[in-house]
């Protein structure tokens, strides 16, 4: 099947120049438009659409009521959402993230930034065209296999590490982190599996000091140039394999922080 785009701005030369950029990049991507949400939500009817580019100043329905509109709907609710918007503000950027946006991108951008922005989300979803046009995450498809970087040498999380068991190539693999479960606790090593706006998914030794679920959790995270400080709780806790003896737990974090300067270096380090 076909990759389909939908964009959604209420300005006729904005939707042509993010058209005529996907098509260029995206080879074979079929890229619908709308004028403003209720057109957006009658194109979402008419057909499935794998990720949403949707202004977020727009009459009759804005982009934060499309949002809140597909993610109502289940076949809806994890479609990567890129928010459009003039306004960069800390407060706006804020309230897009809490209304649950994937990412967002301030006007102007260039062709690369839109390109950047967009490939992080299709390959968050497996469905990154390959060079040939053909589009990943169909049927017979090979997910692409990603390394994993660990953040300490400690047994703990080289026991994680061993575990860790392929997967879709849907994390940033140049991120390390560490987990603060406890304040009067060194902190846990850890191997990253994903992370977006919203959430963060690591792999930790079973071993190790493991929290309850809804227990609060500080999570350091970066590169070797920026990290950013973020608190959470913790939203489900699973073993790593479907095997008793296994060593290793998957753990999933809320970001719950309100600060927008961290949501904005939090996108730059996940692109």
């Amino acid at each position: 099947m076909a990759l389909r785009i939908l964009v959604v701005d209420d300005a006729s030369f904005i939707r042509d120049m993010v058209k005529k950029h996907l098509r260029e990049r995206l080879p074979g991507v079929e890229v619908y438009e709308a004028t403003d949400g209720n057109r957006a939500l009658a194109q979402l009817k008419a057909q499935a659409i794998d990720l949403v580019l949707s202004d977020w100043e727009m009459p009759n329905m804005n982009g934060e009521q499309l949002l809140q509109s597909l993610r109502a709907h289940e076949q809806y609710q994890s479609t990567p959402f890129i928010m459009i918007s003039s306004r960069g503000d800390r407060t706006h950027v804020l309230k897009a993230v809490q209304a649950g946006v994937s990412d967002y991108l301030s006007k102007p951008f260039t062709p690369e930034e839109l390109l950047g922005k967009v490939t992080k989300q299709l390959k968050k979803i497996n469905k990154f065209p390959s060079r040939t046009g053909a589009v990943a995450g169909g049927s017979g498809a090979q997910a692409p296999k990603s390394s994993v970087d660990v953040l300490t040498a400690g047994p703990g999380a080289a026991a994680a590490a061993k575990e860790a068991p392929a997967e879709k190539a849907s994390r940033p693999d140049k991120l390390k982190a560490q987990l603060r479960f406890d304040s009067n606790q060194a902190p846990v090593g850890c191997v990253v599996r994903e992370v977006s706006l919203q959430a963060f998914s690591a792999l930790v030794a079973r071993d190790g000091h493991l929290p309850a679920l809804f227990d609060q959790v500080v999570v350091d995270i970066g590169n070797e140039s920026e990290q950013v400080q973020l608190n959470a709780y913790v939203h489900s806790l699973q073993a790593a394999e479907p095997r008793p003896e296994s060593r290793a737990v998957k753990v999933i974090l809320r970001f719950v922080d309100t600060e927008a300067d961290k949501f904005e270096l939090l996108s730059r380090l996940i692109q």
